[in-house]
């Protein structure tokens, strides 16, 4: 929701920020590592029990995954391998997050409970290969309620007090499964429609008449 609605509305504030970032010697890469430290430093406050503390963190990982793309733009570097080591770290700070989340609730809710962050993960993941599935295959797959910006949100508003962090992470859990099955959905219909005819698919054709009516010209 987030990347499609507000998408243009957030760069026009963010990029200003990443051509401050740029002159002051930053890179998109420091950024998006720097995002992953920040990252495991929250998972360990909220395995902790510090959720004021990881509430902060949380703010400054965002942040960084929020102004990396920024700084990329603005120093005109964008690459596909700036893009892909973004997207594994995207991965790996969702799992450090979760492992947090985790190691808290066996701590203090130690039961079936701790299978909750497992879950999460694996919707989490879901949503993400989805999205890079359809579009290897020339798809779009953008949108739905739950992608990784208001994934972090609602992990800040769990944080907010322990009475409400199981909960708002049950709910999390229905939000996410309801983007990943929303996600499958608008693709699989989208995939089912034919495929338009292109130039390059005509082009073979056309060479092929062609040099049937030369050859006949020829035998003639």
């Amino acid at each position: 929701m987030f990347d499609g609605r507000f998408r243009q509305s957030v760069d026009a504030v963010t990029a200003p920020v990443g051509r401050a970032l740029v002159r002051a010697g930053f890179s998109a890469d420091v950024l998006t590592a720097s995002g992953l430290v920040f990252a495991a430093l929250t998972a360990w406050c909220i395995a902790q029990g510090y959720f004021a503390v990881a509430i902060l963190l949380l703010m400054l990982t965002g942040a960084h995954d929020l102004l990396d793309g920024a700084v990329a733009k603005a120093s005109q570097r964008a690459s596909q391998r700036g893009s892909f080591f973004d997207s594994v770290v995207d991965r790996v700070a969702d799992a450090v997050l979760l492992g947090g989340v985790l190691f808290y609730l066996e701590r203090r809710h130690p039961g079936e409970t701790g299978l909750l962050p497992f879950a999460l993960l694996t919707t989490f993941f879901l949503i993400s290969y989805q999205r890079s599935k359809a579009e290897s295959l020339g798809l779009a797959a953008k949108g739905g309620l739950m992608e990784r910006a208001e994934r972090l949100v609602l992990l800040g508003v769990a944080l907010l007090s322990p009475v409400i962090f199981v909960p708002v992470l049950w709910i999390m859990l229905a939000l996410t499964t309801a983007t990943s099955f929303g996600r499958f959905w608008r693709v699989w219909r989208i995939a089912a429609r034919p495929a338009p005819r292109t130039v390059i698919e005509r082009a073979p054709r056309a060479h092929v008449r062609r040099a049937r009516r030369l050859s006949r010209s020829s035998r003639h």
